[in-house]
């Protein structure tokens, strides 16, 4: 049963962005901010550093063409940056200490990797013309960094805990 629970985490994440992203655009003083959940991207995250980089890479394959698909004209785009997140975010665990606020940080840090490549791109394709870099920085990239930082917290550990469980339970059946 719980090599079931990975893929049904996977899924309920992917609708949960959809169901959290409802909040966005919020203004405040007269200033428009947008959060974006990265929910699904920060599961794969630590999906690729505690179990397994290949298997991470896959599910961002599948999840980012869903994305590309479902929510923006432009297929490929998720399809790409997901499992090119995971590759970095497994790769780094041979160069850093496997605790959970360092690979946190990592998380943390590949969601604004994101986010900034999303911006570079629809600036270089023209379909950003009115956003400064500043205005995306105030406006997009901190709200959702603080956002997805708030989300981390709460749930960074569980993660965890579910590769780390599933990795012991895949080791003790292959031993048995």
């Amino acid at each position: 049963m719980t090599r079931f629970l990975i893929p049904i985490v996977a899924i309920a994440l992917f609708f949960a962005e959809t169901t959290f992203s409802l909040f966005s655009p919020i203004e405040m003083q007269n200033q428009v901010i947008y959060l974006v959940p990265r929910f699904l991207i920060l599961f794969l995250i630590f999906f690729a550093i505690y179990y397994d980089r290949k298997k991470a890479m896959i599910y961002g394959l599948i999840f980012g063409l869903l994305n590309d698909i479902i929510y923006i004209d432009i297929i490929g785009l998720y399809t790409v940056l997901y499992p090119v997140i995971c590759f970095i975010a497994g790769s780094t665990v041979k160069y850093i200490h496997q605790h959970l606020v360092v690979t946190s940080t990592v998380a943390l840090l590949l969601i604004a990797v994101l986010e900034v490549v999303m911006y570079s791109f629809f600036v270089l394709i023209g379909v950003i013309t009115d956003v400064t870099f500043t205005e995306f920085l105030n406006t997009r990239l901190l709200p959702t960094m603080i956002a997805n930082v708030i989300f981390v917290v709460l749930l960074g550990w569980v993660f965890k805990y579910l590769f780390e469980y599933r990795s012991f339970e895949k080791a003790n059946r292959s031993i048995l």
